[in-house]
């Protein structure tokens, strides 16, 4: 376990790396360093090899993508397409629950051989042993829940196609980044489409994709004032009351 001077120091650190941004906008995140950029600018190594006839290189309508007719869709690694989202959900749920009980139990030894009465006798004025034993208990709960959420997202980002699948499947990896007024604007999707869902526009909606991972948020003056401080974080994780 961590010790607390460890933890202090951890803690000035973080707020120093902090302190380098006061006054300025936040950076942009380099593009180079990201999965698009290593997909675009390498060559794969191919499967296989086609074999080209003599004929496609005199053709007038050959099947390349570059071809009048040829499909422009994004297929392979380093092609770029557009995902569109548009998320509208809302959700509305109730629940109500209810116990209750109770529940009496009475005993009384009003002759025993006579040794009530005789203990009556001992016993302080108006002391009876008539009704020795007497419970009384009674119980109840109630509980409420409800939940209500409305969730309204339109959007479009250019994604690139970072990884082919050994049965077809693309692995789609898109960032965006949009800086106002010393405020940045992030968007991010990450995901696996298929070739065939991809339309004729170069376009894929957002349910269409498996494992789908949408990140919209952002960093900078507005954002850090939202949260609540790194001691006040730290001490919520640690109190126990």
């Amino acid at each position: 376990m961590k010790s607390p001077t460890l933890i202090f120091l951890m803690i000035a650190l973080s707020a120093c790396g902090r302190l380098e941004d006061v006054g300025k906008a936040p950076n942009f995140t380099p593009v180079e360093s990201g999965n698009e950029f290593f997909a675009m600018s390498s060559v794969p190594m191919p499967e296989t090899i086609a074999a080209q006839k003599p004929t496609q290189q005199a053709s007038l309508w050959s099947g390349s993508r570059n071809s009048l007719l040829g499909d422009r869709r994004a297929v392979q690694r380093g092609d770029i397409l557009t995902v569109v989202i548009e998320i509208n959900d809302k959700a509305e749920i109730s629940n109500s629950t209810g116990r209750s009980r109770s529940g009496s139990e009475s005993i009384g030894i009003p002759s025993l051989f006579g040794i009530p009465q005789r203990i009556d006798q001992r016993l302080p004025d108006g002391a009876s042993m008539a009704d020795a034993v007497s419970t009384n208990s009674s119980s109840s709960y109630q509980g409420d829940g409800s939940v209500s959420r409305n969730e309204k997202l339109t959007l479009r980002i250019a994604a690139t196609i970072t990884e082919t699948l050994p049965n077809g499947v693309l692995r789609i990896q898109g960032s965006q980044e949009v800086r106002v007024n010393n405020e940045v604007r992030e968007l991010i999707v990450n995901g696996f489409v298929r070739p065939e869902d991809v339309s004729r526009q170069n376009e894929i909606t957002y349910d269409k994709i498996a494992g789908a991972r949408i990140s919209y948020g952002g960093r900078g003056q507005i954002t850090d004032v939202q949260q609540p401080r790194i001691g006040q974080q730290v001490a919520d994780i640690l109190l126990p009351f």
